[in-house]
């Protein structure tokens, strides 16, 4: 027995190095049996608010697979929700994908777990002002002290055992959605402390295994992680009936057993004392008022669990008569709200009948003002038109009268210009004369010197106060013009370079005698 474990865990272990790795799977095991189907349990009652559902699983273990009970679970942190684990088929084997808790529930196989768990998603409640809120209608919670409770109808919820996996020969077909896969490379976190402890206790649990309780456990679910005794523990569906089957088979055995004492002591020991036979005849009344009790406490107690049923189902009628008493009354409350809110739309309808009255009373005032103001502004623009005519006309005449001033400054400027001509002819008729008479003395100083004497030498000096008379006779001739142009204005003032030109002529007067002293 030890050897076949021993290469039943080897084979597991060469599985789990074989199997290629899925997206998003965290693998504990992988095997080429497919587990069992889901166990049927009653949900225990939540003991503490705030605490969520994890659904009871198929784990496994070196001697196959073993039941990981149900328990409700205190959260990591507030907020958060639990995703369950499942196997899922590839590669030929069949490989645990590890639960977790994250801000959304992802997928998880399409696996039927139940209790909000339907296959995808989780219909069990949800958080809000960091309070958890139970669906009453797949969770067992005590509503008198739970007040953060609803009810909402879940269609989807398993009555039997169903498959517990995902691909394979008989496994589910479901696929993550786009949110999901999504959600699956969010930030998660692992399971608490509590949730690993009560595995490994699971694990360890000799009755929990598959080949021992066969799919009917005695520990299906618990109120809190670890604890496998109390009254918060529940079994599987069934599995008091077979417990009952057991029983009764063992005490049929041990009596069968008796029996075939009893014809042996008979047969081998024909010759003893009627006390022996006696013996053995006390020893069948025993054995038979032993299956007696028996049967009249398993009577017992199928008596009491069914009393426990009715008061129970008592008490929910009487608390779903009080819920339907509550509902009438909160309908009745809508009603008068109801009520009430369409009196107060009739107020604020006429209110707002009356506003509009007066907007348009304003409206009306608003537009004859309008009307005035336009009328008011047409006139002063009429009045605008006709100063604008006005200063036009006198503008008009002003712009006459400076063409008349132009005018006039023009033949001003005219007459500048000819007086100017008058004095540039005067002026090269003076220079003309006085080159003539330049000409004349230096004929003369010429003629002088050829008749004087080779001797006498100081008669050049002479002939140069000759040349230098006629330059102060030039230079009255260049004021004349300059005083005659001072006066005018600016327009006649663009002729006067005319007249610049006259002193250009002395120099030639200078140059002229300077020629004749080189003789």
């Amino acid at each position: 027995m030890r050897i076949n474990r021993f290469v039943r865990f080897l084979l597991v272990a060469v599985v789990m190095l074989a199997i290629p790795a899925i997206a998003s799977a965290q693998f504990g095991v992988s095997i080429t049996v497919a587990p069992p189907e889901l166990v049927a349990y009653a949900q225990p009652i939540c003991p503490q608010q705030g605490y969520l559902w994890t659904p009871g699983y198929w784990g496994y273990a070196t001697e196959g697979y073993y039941w990981t009970p149900g328990t409700w679970v205190e959260p990591p942190s507030v907020g958060l929700l639990w995703t369950p684990g499942y196997w899922g088929f590839g590669g030929g084997a069949y490989a645990w994908n590890e639960g977790y808790w994250g801000a959304t529930v992802g997928f998880y196989g399409g696996v039927n777990y139940g209790f909000g768990y339907g296959g995808s998603g989780y219909e069990g409640g949800y958080w809000r002002n960091n309070e958890f809120s139970y669906n009453t209608y797949v969770n067992n919670v005590d509503r008198e002290t739970f007040h953060n409770t609803y009810e909402k109808t879940v269609v989807n919820e398993r009555a039997s055992a169903s498959v517990s996996y995902n691909g394979g020969t008989g496994g589910t077909t479901a696929r993550a959605t786009a949110a999901e896969e999504t959600e699956a490379h969010e930030r998660h976190t692992p399971a608490t402390a509590a949730q690993t402890s009560h595995q490994q206790a699971a694990s360890q649990n000799h009755e929990m295994l598959a080949s021992v309780n066969h799919g009917k456990p005695a520990i299906a679910a618990t109120s809190k992680p670890g604890e496998f005794t109390g009254k918060g523990v529940v079994a599987a569906g069934g599995a008091a009936e077979a417990n009952k089957a057991t029983e009764s088979k063992e005490t049929e055995s041990k009596a069968s057993e008796n029996k075939a004492a009893e014809n042996k002591a008979t047969e081998n020991k024909a010759a003893e004392n009627k006390e022996a036979e006696s013996k053995a005849a006390e020893n069948k009344e025993a054995a038979s008022k032993a299956s007696e009790n028996k049967a009249a406490e398993n009577k017992a107690a199928e008596d009491k669990a069914a009393a426990t049923r009715t008061s129970e189902n008592k008490a929910a009628a009487s608390k779903a008569s009080e819920n339907k008493a509550a509902e009438n009354k909160a309908a009745a409350t809508r009603t008068s709200e109801n009520k009430a809110a369409a009196s107060k739309a009739s107020e604020n309808k006429a209110a707002e009948n009356k506003a509009a009255a007066n907007r348009t009373s304003e409206n009306k005032a608003a537009a004859s003002k309008a009307s005035e103001n336009k009328a008011a502004e047409n006139k002063a623009a009429a009045t605008r038109t006709n100063e604008n005519k006005a200063a036009a006309s006198k503008a008009s005449e002003n712009k006459a009268e400076e063409n008349k001033a132009a005018a006039t400054r023009t033949s001003e400027n005219k007459t500048a210009a000819s007086k100017a001509s008058e004095n540039k002819a005067a002026e090269n008729k003076a220079a003309a004369n006085r080159a003539s008479e330049n000409k004349a003395s230096a004929a003369r100083t010429s003629e002088e010197k050829s008749a004087a004497p080779k001797a006498a030498k100081p008669a050049p000096a002479r002939v140069k106060p000759v040349a230098a008379r006629p330059e102060p006779e030039a230079k009255p001739a260049k004021a004349a013009p300059r005083a005659e142009s001072a006066p005018k204005p600016a327009a006649q003032r663009q002729s006067a370079p005319k007249p610049a030109a006259a002193p250009k002529s002395e120099p030639s007067h200078e140059s002229e005698p300077k020629a004749e002293k080189k003789p």
